[in-house]
C-alpha cells in the first residue's frame, strides 16, 4: 500500500495540510534539542522529509539512520542525498540496531501504523541511550467540538478525494488513513503507552488546533 503511494506522498501531504507539514517538521527538530554529537534514527522515514528537516538544522546530528518498511519510499529518500545518512529497510517492531545505539528517535505519522504499538515503542526505547529522546509526531482528533466535526468531515470525505485526484491511487491507502486516524488512541492514552514502554518526562505539544500532536519523551535512566 505505501509503495503504491510513494511517488505522490510528499505532494499530497503538503496539499492536504495546506503546507503546515513543514512547520510541524520544524517543530520536531526544535523540540529534539539536537547536539552535534547526536545519532538520529528517523523511524517510518517515508521519502525522507523529516530527515531533510533535521539535516538543515544547526547543529545537525553527526549521523542519521533512516528506516522504513517500504522500499519504494526509501528509494525516493535516497534521491535526496544527505551527508552522514544511512538508509535501511526495517520493521519497526524488530529494528536491526544494537541496544543504546542512538541518542534521538524521530517518527512522523508512523506509530499509529505499528501492528503492535507497545512492541514498537519498546523497540524505540531499546535502541535509545539512557536519557535519549523520542520525538513523535502523530495525528490527533481535536477536542473542541467545532474543530472535531470539521476535522472528521475533512479526513473522511475531502482528503480521500484530494488524494485520488493527485495520485489516482486505487489501493485505498487514503481511505485507510482516515480510519487509522479516527480510530487511533487518544493523546492521554499515547502518553500512557510511552510511559509503559520505559519513557519518562513525557510532554505533549498539540499543534494546528490539535489536529496533530508532538510527543517528546526521554528514556528512563542516566
Amino acid at each position: 500500500m505505501f509503495d503504491a503511494i510513494a511517488p505522490t506522498y510528499e505532494r499530497i501531504n503538503t496539499l492536504a495540510s495546506a503546507g503546515r507539514d513543514r512547520y510541524w517538521r520544524r517543530e520536531m527538530v526544535r523540540l529534539a534539542r539536537v547536539r552535534a554529537d547526536d545519532v538520529l534514527l528517523d523511524l517510518a522515514c517515508g521519502t525522507g522529509d523529516v530527515v531533510r528537516a533535521f539535516a538543515k538544522g544547526n547543529p545537525r546530528p553527526c549521523r542519521i539512520i533512516a528506516a522504513d518498511f517500504s522500499l519504494s519510499m526509501l528509494k525516493l529518500a535516497a534521491a535526496h542525498p544527505v551527508p552522514g545518512l544511512v538508509l535501511t529497510q526495517a520493521d519497526a517492531l524488530r529494528l536491526p540496531l544494537a541496544p543504546a545505539s542512538v541518542t534521538i528517535v524521530s517518527c512522523a505519522f508512523g506509530i499509529r501504523n505499528f501492528q503492535d504499538l507497545g512492541v514498537g515503542l519498546r523497540e524505540i526505547c531499546r535502541v535509545l541511550v539512557p536519557g535519549g529522546r523520542a520525538v513523535i509526531l502523530e495525528f490527533t482528533v481535536p477536542t473542541m467540538a467545532i474543530f472535531r466535526h470539521l476535522y472528521r468531515f475533512y479526513v473522511e470525505q475531502a482528503l480521500p478525494a484530494l488524494a485520488w485526484l493527485v495520485s489516482r491511487d486505487r489501493t485505498g491507502a487514503y481511505r485507510y488513513l482516515h480510519k487509522s486516524v479516527l480510530s487511533f488512541q487518544s493523546r492521554e492514552e499515547t502518553v500512557s503507552s510511552l510511559r509503559s514502554a520505559g519513557f519518562s518526562d513525557v510532554s505533549v505539544y498539540p499543534l494546528s488546533w490539535g489536529i496533530v500532536t508532538i510527543y517528546l519523551a526521554s528514556k528512563t535512566g542516566i
